[in-house]
């Protein structure tokens, strides 16, 4: 068992308990966590949850990989994230990147299921894995596309 030093705060405390599990069950050792802070029992779950998420030991929802905006980025990344999120956030075990730009998108999601990516001013690319299957899709209907390229290949699921 690892305890973690006390802190201030009982979301300080979740927070330095989920750092210093989390690199142990990215590396493999380890398949549970147990955090002993003063939250109600939902909130802790929830953290505990989302910290074996993060080290890839449970897939329990869907994930979403973005990259920082940069002066390249092609759309605002916090509200497009926010809108596929809205539509995809109930699929179990996705991955799903949304990058900002054609320049590092690609390399930066190359473990993702698929990838919406900026490929031109108001165009987006979609991908599948490493493979860019879509081109040129107009922004206002990539998130429509995304939607059925997941749904072609057998990953979607109703809310």
């Amino acid at each position: 068992m690892i305890r973690a030093p006390r802190e201030k705060t009982a979301e300080e405390q979740v927070l330095r308990s989920a750092t210093m599990i989390g690199g142990l069950l990215c590396d493999g050792i380890g398949d549970a966590v147990s955090i002993d802070a003063d939250l109600p029992l939902d909130r802790i779950v929830s953290l505990v949850y989302n910290t074996l998420q993060g080290a890839g030991v449970r897939i329990t929802k869907t994930e979403f990989v973005s990259c920082p905006s940069c002066g390249r980025t092609l759309f605002d990344l916090q509200t497009t994230t926010e809108r596929i999120k809205s539509k995809t956030g109930h699929l179990k075990g996705v991955k799903i990147a949304i990058m900002g730009c054609i320049v590092n998108g690609p390399g930066e999601m190359a473990d993702a299921d698929f990838g919406y990516v900026g490929g031109a001013p108001d165009q987006i690319n979609l991908y599948v894995g490493k493979e860019v299957v879509q081109k040129g899709i107009p922004f206002a209907k990539a998130d429509d596309a995304l939607v059925e390229l997941i749904k072609k290949h057998g990953k979607w699921v109703d809310p």
